[in-house]
């Protein structure tokens, strides 16, 4: 990606000169779908973007039951008895687009929900396995859901596309699930910080924290490592958005990504508002389809959620009420430090050697 030849430019840049073009040429690689949703009311598969209707009558029904049924792709992991933690549905976003989402019900007393905006080349089929394996290490349940012309999701892929797919499943998680945004963890996932930042540079307080997966500062910058600056053309600026977030942010990146260098996450850190900056995770040997395996992975997400984010709250609330000290003394007394973790995540080898 970062050696292009003058007909590979000539090709992305001219037919037609278009960001939204030249965003969905650089970025978007939708998988062949790896699993179909069948719902007891009606037993034809919804596994196609070339079944409008069918997705369309699936999202109109807030009581239609779902259940996902994998292919050989998905390199589903888990006994059939843990299908019953997953649970499908459609949503519909702004710009009407049906789009698939799955609950993963890792544990009944979740401490977070994290909505989980998933790399490129992969869709909800690959991921599943991996979803159940990191909620039950982090006692949180997931929110995920394929991007426009990804999995059984309606429409094509593209930059706009994305920002309405997540605000669309954003807002079910509230309205359809009643979870309120003290509670939901926004996760994005290489191409999937660029929705992720959006949404959150978008709507103050919307999250408890946002964690960054190995991201990306803008397209252009991945494509052409020496630019210094936002083009008109460019796609995915994330680096002019990340400093409009409000809750706390995470980073992480491999030092040896060679998709997406660490450098843009170096950048990003830099530009988060300092009060915001959570302590990032620069994974020394990681690449970039690799992070999981390390036992610090899950051992820093389990800091944010048991140190970082409580600290945060309770700052915030010695700010507002600086005459009620004692309870406050109390509640950082509260805080004590997880268990070190030295295992690490076994990760469906679906979710590996994925670019961006």
């Amino acid at each position: 990606m970062n050696t292009l030849s003058i007909r590979d430019l000539c090709c992305l840049f001219c037919c037609p000169p278009l960001p939204s073009r030249i965003a969905a040429k650089l970025a978007f690689l939708p998988p062949e779908p790896t699993y179909s949703l069948i719902s007891a009311d009606n037993p034809t598969p919804v596994n196609s973007t070339n079944d409008p209707t069918a997705a369309a009558a699936a999202s109109s029904s807030k009581s239609l039951r779902y259940t996902m049924i994998f292919s050989e792709k998905a390199e589903w992991q888990h006994s059939t008895s843990d299908m019953t933690k997953l649970e499908p549905y459609f949503v519909t976003t702004s710009r009407h687009n049906q789009i698939a989402c799955v609950y993963v019900k890792c544990t009944p007393n979740p401490k977070y929900y994290i909505l989980f905006s998933h790399g490129n080349a992969v869709d909800l089929g690959q991921m599943s396995s991996f979803f159940i394996v990191l909620g039950t290490r982090l006692q949180c349940n997931i929110f995920s859901y394929d991007y426009s012309g990804y999995g059984a999701s309606q429409g094509t892929a593209s930059e706009k596309n994305m920002y309405a797919d997540i605000e669309a499943t954003y807002n079910s998680i509230k309205q359809r699930y009643h979870i309120p945004e003290a509670k939901i963890i926004l996760y994005g996932q290489s191409i999937g910080t660029v929705p992720t930042i959006d949404l959150a540079s978008r709507f103050n307080d919307c999250c408890a924290a946002c964690v960054l997966h190995s991201p990306l500062t803008s397209g252009m910058r991945v494509a052409f490592p020496e630019t210094k600056r936002t083009w008109c053309c460019d796609a995915f600026p994330s680096i002019d958005k990340i400093h409009r977030i409000r809750s706390i942010v995470l980073i992480i990146h491999g030092t040896e990504d060679d998709v997406i260098d660490v450098s843009h996450g170096f950048a990003l850190y830099n530009r988060v508002h300092v009060q915001h900056q959570t302590d990032p995770l620069w994974l020394d040997g990681a690449g970039h389809n690799d992070i999981e395996a390390h036992g610090q992975y899950v051992e820093r997400l389990l800091r944010l959620i048991d140190i970082d984010i409580p600290q945060i709250r309770l700052k915030k609330q010695q700010e507002q009420e600086p005459n009620n000290q004692q309870p406050q003394q109390q509640q950082q007394q509260s805080i004590t430090t997880p268990p070190t973790l030295a295992s690490t995540l076994i990760i469906p080898a679906s979710t590996t050697n994925k670019a961006n």
